[in-house]
């Protein structure tokens, strides 16, 4: 199993429009073929002392069957088009792709 941590740093203004594509292009996502899990989140307060918060954050969370499947999701039509409409509203993307330890 692979898993998929992609923080999207969105541009403060544009945060209700992005979240609005992605929520479009989620279910096509998890019809995928080797997607286990993709669920998009924001942060919670939850004033917990050691949580750092940060609204112009989405995080991603994914998990898939294989690297295969992976990196046919990332090539995919629907993929394609959600990263050309959202470009001009993302400042900065840092994924980790992880493998069980």
């Amino acid at each position: 199993m692979i898993m998929v941590v992609a923080s999207i740093r969105i541009k403060p203004e544009a945060r209700e429009e992005y979240l609005e594509i992605l929520k479009s292009v989620v279910p096509r996502v998890r019809n995928e073929n080797g997607c286990i899990e993709y669920l998009p989140a924001v942060d919670l307060d939850t004033r917990m002392p050691v949580q750092a918060l940060d609204r112009d954050v989405v995080t991603i969370l994914e998990k898939w069957e294989t690297l295969e499947a992976l990196q046919a999701h990332l090539g995919s039509t629907h993929m394609l088009e959600y990263r050309e409409k959202v470009k001009n509203m993302v400042a900065q993307v840092s994924v980790r792709v992880l493998q069980e330890a």
